[in-house]
């Protein structure tokens, strides 16, 4: 209650970019360097270097990591924005809310840092363990860390703009609203949760920062804003994202797509003749796509002997995505942070996703990537139980602070289990769990 209230109560002077004006000068820029500087300098950014993307920590040190991979989203985002100004310099309005490259490396910089150790894994492991306390989703996490959790301000997290703000939500609804399980909880086996994926959301408990971010916006854009899709026998699904968001994830779709097959090219997990036998099947079909016109030139670079080609044919399928981003109107809206969209065109957005799902099939189902998943799930699932049964003894003294004093004390045990990295809650479980491994002296 007392965080609803604070949240309430808060004023901003700093919002240059909503709902006053559009961003339009080098001067409205200063604060939202100073978002992007605090997230860099946050330590739920720096952990990003030791939790799992795609592979496993550890396993080489070529591919990578959930901080690498949130690097070159923003480096995409920052092309993205480049290319849109250059594009629509002609259009006042489009291009004064384009965002500053500060501001979207901000809001990109920031759009993983709630995911926890051993990729979805882990999230699914700790939404089944918190269920009936809220659940866990990894872009609640997020805004959870942004808001409340970061260093910079005791009542505010990391104390970001508005607009920063706005731009990190993907999914503008708490987790209550979209939840929709299929399974039985309680009769389901803790050895298998497929069925229990969280929703794309945000948490109950900071339904009032979204309130907060939102509440400039007309009372028509906001319910708009708030629609869902209603689905059967699965969650439901919002339908709307703010105009730096849509940016945002435009840039990790592209990021995901091609950047993790990279990854798997090199490590050789995909192989030329999987390539061709199954992408090309799917994309001859866009003929007008200069990607399915030259193909066969991009596949001799992707999977040539020389990393140096390897990566001239990766930057350039980067490039051709980024460079087809175009912006499309809904005039249901008022404000042009919703009004507005970047979007991909028709054939160029069906065969990012062509990539993406390639790059899901052929990597992240791999038995030997899931192996490793479904360890840390249940690595995360027994240290969420052991603490919870015995936090005055395990617990450290900060979080056991939090723990005594929280309404929802599940909520601090997932803040406090998705903050490790994957190195840090493989060392908690063993030092716990293997009876030859452990000391005081240990330090984790």
């Amino acid at each position: 209650m007392e965080d609803m209230q604070v949240w309430q109560n808060r004023k901003r002077n700093d919002d240059e970019g909503y709902p006053i004006k559009p961003f339009n000068s080098m001067n409205d820029d200063s604060q939202y360097q100073r978002d992007r500087a605090r997230v860099i300098h946050s330590a739920a950014f720096r952990r990003l270097q030791a939790k799992t993307q795609v592979l496993g920590i550890g396993e080489s040190d070529f591919y990578r990591t959930r901080l690498t991979h949130s690097l070159e989203v923003a480096q995409i985002g920052s092309g993205i924005c480049e290319r849109l100004k250059e594009a629509y310099r002609t259009d006042e309005e489009i291009k004064n809310w384009i965002p500053s490259l500060s501001l979207i490396e901000a809001i990109c910089l920031s759009h993983d840092i709630g995911h926890p150790a051993f990729g979805h894994g882990g999230e699914v492991a700790l939404n089944y363990s918190t269920i009936n306390n809220g659940g866990f989703e990894g872009n609640g996490q997020t805004l959870r860390i942004i808001s409340k959790l970061g260093e910079y301000s005791p009542a505010h997290g990391m104390d970001l703009t508005r607009r920063t703000m706005l731009g990190i939500i993907k999914y503008p609804l708490n987790y209550s609203q979209v939840k929709n399980y299929a399974g039985d909880y309680a009769s389901s086996s803790k050895l298998n949760l497929d069925a229990w994926h969280p929703p794309k959301c945000i948490f109950d408990d900071e339904i009032d920062v979204l309130n907060w971010i939102i509440s400039p916006l007309s009372d028509s854009d906001k319910q708009l804003f708030q629609l869902k899709d209603i689905k059967v026998g699965e969650h439901h699904k919002t339908k709307f994202k703010s105009f730096d968001t849509s940016i945002m994830e435009l840039a990790d779709d592209i990021s995901y797509g091609i950047h993790d097959l990279e990854d798997a090219i090199a490590l050789k997990l995909i192989t030329k003749t999987q390539w061709e036998s199954e992408i090309l099947d799917q994309i001859s079909k866009f003929t007008g796509s200069e990607f399915v016109q030259n193909f066969q030139q991009y596949t001799d670079r992707l999977f040539s002997d020389s990393n140096k080609e390897r990566k001239h044919g990766i930057s350039k399928l980067v490039g051709h995505f980024m460079y087809k981003v175009e912006i499309s109107r809904n005039e249901s809206f008022q404000h042009p942070l919703l009004k507005y969209q970047a979007v991909l065109p028709n054939q160029e957005q069906n065969i990012l996703k062509i990539l993406k799902k390639f790059v899901y099939n052929k990597v992240i189902k791999r038995p030997e990537v899931q192996v490793l998943e479904y360890k840390g799930q249940l690595m995360i699932m027994k240290l969420f139980k052991v603490l919870k049964e015995n936090p005055s003894r395990l617990l450290p003294a900060s979080t056991l602070n939090h723990y005594d004093q929280a309404q929802n004390k599940e909520r601090i045990l997932s803040d406090y289990i998705s903050g490790m990295t994957d190195g840090y809650a493989t060392k908690l479980y063993h030092k716990l769990f293997s009876p030859s491994i452990g000391s005081i002296f240990d330090r984790l």
